[in-house]
């Protein structure tokens, strides 16, 4: 009876509502290479280094569930091999791995619709921030280092030297400028979700007492 709830319940189940996130997962990408076609209004002095695309990295909250779903599937597989084989975890590594690339490429991928106008944004930020940088420098320069300044005029308190600081900012802001809106923290929360139905398997290594200990050790 287990087999047969298997076989025509469970598995079936799963398969649909796994094809499902799938179908969810490509009206997400073609939605995205859409509005790639779509021509931005990009900044490349953005605060996020994105030119103001950092929300799409957003999706990583929504696909999160479709990570720990292939992580529970890949989690089962290795429990039967390490509790009826006598496989250890370790032998898995590989498999773990490329697991995780995987799920990071499957989600990921379709924001790299956004690189070609990033990159083409980042260009141009370089090349007219670089101008206005020429220019005020030079301004600068001639003023203060030249004997251009106005009679009277002090270089303490004057907020010539606040300006050229702050435009120094903004240049670095735009080299700085990345071209895949992919964050450090979406990349962290897929491969934690990931590996959340994976790290269990750890107790068949040791036991949680001796987890415990060496967290400790390492915490304080």
């Amino acid at each position: 009876m287990a087999g047969f709830w298997y076989g025509y319940v469970s598995l079936p189940l799963f398969q649909f509502l796994l094809v499902r996130w799938y179908f969810r997962l490509f009206i997400w990408a073609r939605f995205l290479w859409q509005v790639s076609r779509i021509e931005l209004s990009l900044v490349p002095t953005h605060p996020d280094r994105l030119g103001g695309l950092s929300f799409v990295s957003g999706q990583v909250y929504a696909f999160a569930v479709l990570a720990v779903a292939h992580g529970a599937l890949l989690a089962g597989n290795l429990a039967n091999r390490i509790f009826f084989t006598g496989a250890t975890l370790t032998q898995y590594k590989a498999e773990i791995a490329i697991m995780v690339i995987f799920l990071l490429c499957l989600i990921l991928a379709p924001l790299l619709v956004f690189a070609p106008q990033l990159s083409r944004a980042k260009r141009t930020g370089l090349r007219e921030y670089g101008t206005l940088a020429e220019r005020y420098v030079r301004e600068f320069d001639t003023k203060w280092l030249r004997g251009g300044a106005p009679t009277g005029e002090t270089l303490i308190g004057s907020a010539d030297i606040q300006s050229l600081a702050d435009l120094g900012n903004s240049y670095g802001v735009v080299q700085d400028m990345r071209i895949v809106p992919i964050t450090r923290d979406a990349l962290l929360r897929l491969v934690g979700a990931t590996l959340a139905p994976i790290v269990p398997l750890a107790l068949t290594l040791m036991s949680l007492e001796e987890l415990l200990k060496k967290l400790i050790g390492v915490l304080f």
